[in-house]
C-alpha cells in the first residue's frame, strides 16, 4: 500500500518564490518496474498520448512502445520490438502523435523516424543517420506542430524539421553556447502558443524558438537553486501553459510559466515515491492535470496528480 505523498516547492527540498497559490501534486502511482514482461521496462524514455487516450511510453533497451490506460496504469499493448520488420525499432525515444492520431517515433541509434497508424500498424520510414540535410544522429524528444514535424538531434546539435509525409524542410541550431545554438538538445516542444521550447541539456538551460527557428529568448543557469538547471532532459505544457522540466542532475521536476518565472518543483535522488534516478521525459495530461514522469533509473513511471484531483490512480471502471 502506497503512503499518500504530497510534492510541492514547499515540502521537498526546493525554495518556493513568494506567490499566492503554487503548484501542488501528490504521489498517485506508479507505472512498471525492471523486466522483460508487458508492462516492465528497461530504460523508459519519452511520453505521448494516442488518439484514444491511452499513455505511449518508448523503451529504449526493450526497443519498443508501451501502451497503458492513463488512469489505471493497465498495460493495454506494445510496438516495434528488435527485429529485421519494417516497423522494428532500435533504440526507441522521442515520440509524437498527428491531429490524425499517426504516432512518429524516433530511433536514436539509426537516425530513423518510423511512423505508425493509430492501430499501430507500420506505415513508413524516413530518415537515417548522418549529418546532412533530413539525417540525424541520436534523436531525442519531439513534437508536431502545423503539419511540421521538429526533432532534436544531440549528435548535430540542431534541431530538424520535417514534413508529416518525411521530407525534411530545414533545420536550425548547431554547436555552441550563444543564443540559438545547443550543446545537446534533448527535447523540443511546443507551447499552445506555437513557441518551441528546447532543453539545451549540456548548456543547462531552456531555449525558446518561434516555429521558423527564429530564437526568442532563454533562461536558466547551471545550479541546484530553484530555477537553476543540471542537464535539463524532459520537457511539457500543461493546460495553462505551465512549463515542466525534468533534470538528470538535480533528480527533480521543476515548474514554470511561459516565460520561465520559477513556480514550484519536486524530487531528490532515490528510490521511493516521489525520489527519483535519470529522469527523462515528462508529459501533462490536459484534461487531468496529471504528471507522468519517466523515472528513468527506476525503471518506471511515476504519475502526480495535482492536490485534491482524484481520477488518476483509481480501479478501472
Amino acid at each position: 500500500m502506497q503512503r499518500p505523498f504530497l510534492v510541492a516547492a514547499a515540502a521537498l527540498l526546493l525554495v518556493t518564490q513568494a506567490q499566492a497559490a503554487p503548484p501542488q501534486f501528490r504521489h498517485a502511482m506508479n507505472i512498471g518496474g525492471e523486466g522483460v514482461g508487458e508492462g516492465q521496462f528497461k530504460y523508459v524514455e519519452d511520453f505521448a498520448f494516442s488518439k484514444d487516450g491511452h499513455l505511449m511510453a518508448t523503451d529504449a533497451s526493450h526497443a519498443c512502445v508501451q501502451v497503458f490506460d492513463k488512469t489505471s496504469g493497465k498495460f493495454i499493448a506494445r510496438f516495434g520490438g528488435h527485429g529485421e520488420e519494417a516497423g522494428s525499432l532500435e533504440k526507441p525515444e522521442g515520440i509524437a502523435v498527428d491531429a490524425g492520431g499517426n504516432v512518429f517515433v524516433a530511433d536514436y541509434t539509426t537516425g530513423y523516424v518510423k511512423k505508425y497508424d493509430p492501430s499501430f500498424k507500420w506505415l513508413k520510414t524516413f530518415g537515417g543517420y548522418g549529418a546532412g540535410p533530413g539525417e540525424t544522429k541520436q534523436t531525442e524528444f519531439m513534437d508536431i506542430r502545423d503539419g511540421k514535424l521538429y526533432v532534436p538531434d544531440i549528435g548535430n546539435n540542431r534541431v530538424n524539421v520535417f514534413s508529416l509525409d518525411g521530407k525534411p524542410l530545414f533545420q536550425f541550431g548547431g554547436p555552441g553556447t550563444e543564443p540559438g545554438r545547443f550543446n545537446a538538445p534533448e527535447a523540443a516542444k511546443f507551447s499552445s502558443e506555437g513557441k518551441l521550447y528546447v532543453s539545451d541539456l549540456k548548456n543547462d538551460r531552456i531555449q525558446v524558438f518561434d516555429p521558423q527557428g527564429k530564437f526568442l529568448f532563454a533562461f536558466g543557469k547551471r545550479g541546484a537553486a530553484a530555477g537553476e538547471f543540471k542537464a535539463p532532459s524532459g520537457i511539457a505544457f500543461d493546460r495553462d501553459d505551465n512549463l515542466y522540466v525534468n533534470e538528470i542532475g538535480n533528480s527533480r521536476v521543476q515548474v514554470f510559466d511561459k516565460n520561465g518565472k520559477y513556480l514550484a518543483g519536486w524530487g531528490r535522488k532515490g528510490t521511493g515515491d516521489g525520489e527519483f534516478a535519470n529522469l527523462h521525459g515528462i508529459v501533462v495530461d490536459k484534461e487531468s492535470g496529471a504528471v507522468y514522469v519517466a523515472d528513468t533509473g527506476n525503471n518506471r513511471i511515476q504519475v502526480f496528480k495535482p492536490a485534491g484531483a482524484d481520477t488518476v490512480g483509481a480501479s478501472p471502471r
